[in-house]
């Protein structure tokens, strides 16, 4: 009896990269608990530079405000680990780069520098456009730091691809 087998759907970079491309589009990333991670999976698809603009790694509160301009009244309010801060990210990436899209990430990835208020695991995900920016929050709870890591960049790989495929121009 032979085996029926069903093409596997494309990784999300390669779909985000291929959706770019063929409506010449760019994207932007700004991470903070992730560090370049959303970068380097977008980076590891096959004529990625076609759509993919580039990245800032903005680890350092700091850095969020002078890189891609989050108002420093924004952390101090909101703390780094906020929806108002991860659309800022999202936003000022976007325009500082000029790109059509931009994707932001910031959480606490522990093991330390959690709270009752901000667990560890808190994570917040965030992808502007020219039509809007949208921002989902996210608690993995503990899943040991690199697993939050890896489970933030599955879900801003995610929450690109929705955007892409319901911002059909």
């Amino acid at each position: 009896m032979a085996t029926k087998t069903t093409a596997a759907a494309p990784a999300p970079a390669k779909q985000i990269i291929d959706l770019l491309t063929e409506r010449q589009r760019t994207l932007v990333t700004a991470e903070s608990c992730t560090g370049g991670m959303i970068a380097a999976a977008l980076t590891d698809i096959p004529g990625a530079s076609g759509a993919f603009y580039g990245g800032y790694v903005t680890y350092a509160n700091a850095a969020k405000s002078r890189m891609i301009h989050v108002q420093a009244r924004l952390i101090r309010d909101y703390g780094a680990v906020s929806n108002q801060v991860a659309r800022a990210m999202a936003d000022g990436a976007r325009n500082t780069a000029r790109a059509d899209y931009a994707v932001a990430v910031t959480g606490i990835a522990g093991p330390d520098g959690g709270s009752e208020k901000k667990p560890v695991g808190l994570v917040y995900v965030a992808v502007s456009s020219e039509l809007a920016t949208v921002v989902i929050e996210h608690r993995f709870g503990d899943l040991g730091r690199d697993g939050i890591r890896r489970a933030s960049v599955d879900a801003a790989m995610e929450l690109v691809l929705q955007v892409l495929t319901s911002d059909q121009h």
